[in-house]
């Protein structure tokens, strides 16, 4: 099934040993974009300030080294250049060697900068767009809070695999490359072999310790992924969490997950003053190997005092590029361990796709169709039995049922959330699966049973159904809504900020905001997905209203719960069990003394114990004495 992750299915992006070069070429695409040649020119200059920095860096030791000899000799008036005493101008050249040095690397660094964030940028895009694509099939599946996070850490360790393999890896090989020519021919063998040792030692520890801490990331962002997960999870959640005093439970949850991160961390550390200790044990031992040959090259008269000087100048300088490819190597490999599965979720392919030859949507009508459609989300419990109906252009046809009887799965396979098990569905003719998704949802209009706002203004919360939409439209439509007026009165009016998920407004105004949105889209189809069922008695019949002049002229699918909704529509189809058991007119269906009738029945006696104790309230209230100010 697509959108599932294969775990036997070696993704493009992997922490696992043998992997990194392989992870680098795929990476390459963002640090040398094509479709960027600015940025390519950025590159070429921060390679060439590199060699320019690596050059100074060379140049160091050989003025440290032309001062030692020049202060140690033996002469008692020592030589001039341009006047000036021979010592100080290699002080100078050794000053400003490093000044090159340090000011070429900074250089490097300001060019590659704005490489490094076009590719989080752009690596952080191309995943929010995949998730976008992926179906509600994944979605349902996934918890907000980990997904965040696991986003959240990939863009952070794209940034670190591509400003560290591109900015400290190439330096530090052409350092070695130079040391090791230089210790050659200066030298001789012994002291590069000395050295070559040293440097194989080191990295050879560096990769298989770093390759060893790659389970601990792993098992520690887990344990950070279900600790986000638990903590938004709640927060979501926070009303229900009141409703039942169980703040302490909820803390209990999140300091458990806290906990596993926390004894992660801890083995994190722990390995890291390990690898550490380790990579200053092999350096220093090469170090002190290194110092008695050259100090015994001195003894001998085989080496000046600025040669042992420029030696261990050499292998100090060397340490830094040295020890930073340790720390190099062991950021790229929790970097991805980081992207890993951010990488995941851009490598899975979306369940429901357009076909190569798909062509836009053609309306004409509209009339919607479902052809012998059987569907299943497991395939142990069948949603939808062979249902065949027809929604005729500018009708309104009502499906009604128990819970779970698949209503509103009929919807979501209009939209095309999921593609039948068998039949088709059609709107004037064309099947949903070969037409484009984007105008397919164009053409359809949605005011479902729990509306969810985004966490902005109401003019933002409305405008979303037509961002291009002007003001004065986006009125219009809260005013078709019967909305406008309310809005009107609240002190920041249209810009009244409606809270995460629309909580701050009311369940009433939360669906009028969304009638209103649907108005602005203007769709030529409708469907009202339980559009009232949250809602009581009379807030439910101030809406309809307003549905009924949305769904005015229009092709109008209504999946209902309360009967009173639908007894206007064209035809109305009862479910029950994934089959169709009646359908016919609201009158038809009483005659028939089925299904319906005893829905209906439950329903009116419902209705009428509500009114009964709506009355009784009433009068308790007109006799309640006034409430004292004291």
């Amino acid at each position: 099934m697509a959108d599932k992750i294969d775990s036997d299915e070696k993704p493009k992006i992997s922490a696992d040993e043998g992997s990194l070069f392989s992870t680098i070429r795929h990476l390459w695409t963002y640090m040398w974009p094509s479709d960027r040649h600015d940025l390519k020119i950025k590159v070429v200059l921060a390679i060439v300030a590199l060699l320019v920095a690596k050059v100074a860096t060379t140049m160091v030791p050989f003025a440290y080294k032309a001062v030692i000899d020049s202060l140690s000799a033996t002469n008692a008036e020592p030589a001039l250049i341009m006047g000036i005493a021979v010592p100080l101008v290699f002080v100078f050249a050794y000053g400003m060697a490093n000044i090159l040095d340090s000011g070429f690397q900074q250089l490097r660094d300001i060019l590659f900068a704005a490489v490094g964030q076009h590719a989080v940028r752009r690596l952080a895009f191309e995943t929010f767009s995949h998730l976008h694509r992926l179906s509600l099939r994944f979605h349902l599946q996934r918890r907000l809070g980990g997904l965040s996070r696991v986003i959240e850490r990939g863009t952070k360790g794209i940034e670190t695999i591509v400003r560290f393999t591109m900015l400290n890896t190439a330096p530090a090989l052409v350092e070695f490359i130079i040391v090791g020519a230089i210790f050659t021919f200066m030298f001789g063998f012994t002291l590069l072999g000395a050295l070559v040792l040293t440097i194989w030692f080191y990295i050879w520890f560096t990769i298989r310790a770093s390759n060893w801490r790659i389970g601990i990331r792993r098992d520690m962002n887990k344990s950070d992924t279900e600790a986000n997960s638990k903590a938004v999870d709640s927060l979501i959640n926070f009303e229900t969490v009141k409703y039942f005093g169980n703040e302490e439970l909820e803390g209990k949850r999140f300091d458990a997950s806290m906990a596993q991160y926390e004894h992660s961390a801890i083995r994190m550390w722990t390995s890291l003053g390990f690898l550490n200790f380790g990579q200053g044990v092999i350096f220093w031992t090469g170090m002190i190997v290194i110092g008695l040959i050259s100090a015994n090259g001195v003894l001998t008269g085989q080496f000046s005092v600025g040669d042992f000087v420029l030696i261990n100048t050499f292998m100090l300088q060397v340490y830094r590029p040295l020890n930073f490819i340790g720390f190099v190597y062991r950021e790229i490999r929790q970097g991805l361990a980081d992207i890993e599965e951010m990488f995941l979720l851009l490598d899975q392919d979306p369940e429901i796709v357009d076909k190569p030859d798909a062509k836009p949507l053609k309306i004409d009508g509209p009339v919607i169709r479902f052809e012998n459609v059987s569907f299943h989300y497991d395939a142990n419990r069948p949603i939808l039995k062979n249902v065949s109906f027809e929604v005729p252009a500018g009708k309104t046809i009502a499906v009604v049922g128990p819970s779970g009887a698949g209503k509103s799965t009929i919807s979501r396979l209009i939209y095309r959330f999921y593609d039948v098990i068998e039949g088709r569905v059609t709107i004037d003719g064309q099947d949903v699966k070969d037409v484009k998704q984007d105008s397919l949802r164009a053409a359809i209009g949605m005011v479902p049973q729990d509306t969810v706002l985004f966490n902005d203004t109401i003019a933002y919360n409305v405008g979303y159904g037509r961002p291009a939409a002007s003001d004065q439209e986006i009125e219009e439509a809260a005013r078709m809504a019967q909305i406008g007026d309310f809005v009107r009165s609240l002190p920041e009016g249209f810009q009244t900020q409606v809270g995460e998920r629309g909580l701050k407004l009311s369940g009433g105004e939360k669906q009028r905001v969304a009638i209103a949105r649907t108005i602005l889209k203007a769709p030529p189809i409708l469907i009202l997905d339980e559009a009232t069922s949250a809602l009581d008695t009379q807030t439910e019949r101030d809406i309809q209203s307003a549905l009924d002049a949305v769904s005015e002229n229009r092709t109008t699918l209504v999946i209902a719960h309360r009967l009173s909704t639908v007894i206007d529509a064209d035809e109305i189809i009862v479910l029950k069990d994934g089959e169709i058991a009646e359908r016919g007119r609201h009158g038809e269906l009483l005659e028939q003394n089925g299904l319906y009738t005893k829905m209906w029945q439950r329903q009116l006696e419902a209705s009428q114990a509500e009114e009964q104790l709506r009355k009784v309230a009433e009068q308790g209230e007109g006799c309640l004495p006034p409430v004292s100010n004291e």
